[in-house]
């Protein structure tokens, strides 16, 4: 197995993959290769060969990333303010939003938002400002916002992730964890672990919502993405809450609660 991180700092980067190297050497895994590359070079841990990153190569790995629907970014700077965008259209909707949310049942928000995610499976456009709206209203409920989250899986978390991606950038701080939180355990789920740690940063960090504490966890304990579907199958037959990491596990501003 090859280990390559992609950081802006090298030292981190060597500490953290000699790190999981000895780990995954305790469990039968020879790790021969670690890279680290930054915005302009790379480097080779253990022959100490370098160079520069050529134009090139950044193409190739565009046009590879291309058919996934995500692009690199320069830096972590560029992936933290792509998940920012404009707030206010969505502020200005959320008191009408919460209103007619009190005239509606849980039951009936739930089946109105899985329809709106299969929609936005098949045409992939951005909802209006206001079904952005009424979405991230009705994900208030954890019940509806786990209706959603259930739909999740390899198949399906690219989609995810340019939904709640687009969400995330658009949604107030009062409306926001739920659609980062979505967005962390779909990026995660996808492998971009980067994108996930990004968006659990847009999680308000007084909310201490509990998925937000399980991505921490999912990555912080270096939880492989295949896991997830045997957890959740223990979960269908069983109270999944037993399943779920430990606070020790999670960091401080993410601990449990819904």
């Amino acid at each position: 197995m090859a280990i390559i991180c992609l950081s802006a700092d090298r030292q981190h980067a060597d500490r953290e993959s000699r790190e999981l190297a000895t780990r995954l050497d305790g469990i039968g895994i020879d790790t021969g290769i670690r890279l680290w590359a930054g915005e302009s070079e790379w480097y080779d841990f253990d022959s100490g060969d370098s160079g520069p990153q050529t134009e090139a190569a950044r193409e190739y790995v565009a046009a590879v990333m291309a058919p996934t629907g995500r692009t690199p970014l320069a830096s972590r700077e560029a992936l933290e303010s792509s998940l920012v965008g404009d707030r206010t259209p969505i502020a200005e909707l959320l008191p009408e939003a919460r209103e007619a949310a009190g005239r509606r049942t849980p039951g009936s928000e739930a089946q109105w938002a899985a329809v709106r995610l299969q929609k936005f499976h098949t045409s992939g456009r951005p909802l209006t400002d206001r079904d952005a709206a009424r979405l991230l209203v009705a994900l208030d409920c954890i019940p509806v916002r786990d209706r959603l989250w259930d739909d999740m899986s390899p198949e399906t978390a690219a989609s995810h992730v340019t939904m709640w991606t687009d969400l995330t950038k658009r949604a107030p701080d009062d409306v926001r964890a739920a659609p980062a939180s979505l967005l962390a355990f779909a990026s995660w789920l996808s492998g971009d672990g980067a994108k996930a740690q990004c968006a659990l940063d847009q999680v308000p960090r007084d909310s201490r919502y509990f998925l937000a504490g399980l991505v921490a966890a999912a990555i912080e304990t270096t939880m492989h993405p295949r896991e997830w579907e045997s957890i959740k199958r223990i979960g269908q037959d069983t109270d999944f809450a037993a399943h779920q990491p430990g606070p020790q596990a999670r960091p401080a501003r993410s601990a449990p609660g819904l």
